[in-house]
């Protein structure tokens, strides 16, 4: 039973090496004098450089893109705190005018009672 793992064991082993060595017997006759294997080492470096290219420049959009809606975001909030303050103001006034009316109207209210009042006294003479 132990030789038959052993066995068994050396055959994977010896063939998992074989595999290996063919690998490398390939890949120094790929990389020896394929005329074509430099153009495409070439190619493959300027893919990879217009991609990194246009990751960087992907990059500086999102960036501008960000540096846009927080400016538009500070507009807003500027234009919203400017209309609160109006409609403060707006408030505010309103107050004021109805303070003023209702000043204007107790005067009336006084002088017409004055007046009444004086025209009673002038009646009773």
């Amino acid at each position: 039973m132990k030789d038959r793992d052993s066995n068994f064991s050396d055959r994977l082993s010896t063939a998992a090496k074989a595999k290996q060595a063919l690998i490398e017997k390939a890949r120094a006759k790929a990389l020896a004098d394929d005329p074509g294997a430099a153009e495409r080492r070439a190619a493959r470096a300027a893919i990879e450089k217009a991609r990194d290219e246009r990751a960087a420049q992907r990059k500086l959009e999102k960036q501008a893109e960000q540096v846009r809606l927080a400016a538009e975001r500070e507009a807003a909030e500027i234009a919203r705190i400017a209309a609160l303050k109006a409609e403060e103001e707006r408030l505010a006034a309103e107050v004021i005018e109805k303070a003023e009316r209702e000043a204007r109207l107790e005067a009336e209210q006084k002088a017409a009672r004055d007046a009444r009042y004086a025209a009673r006294k002038q009646r009773k003479r």
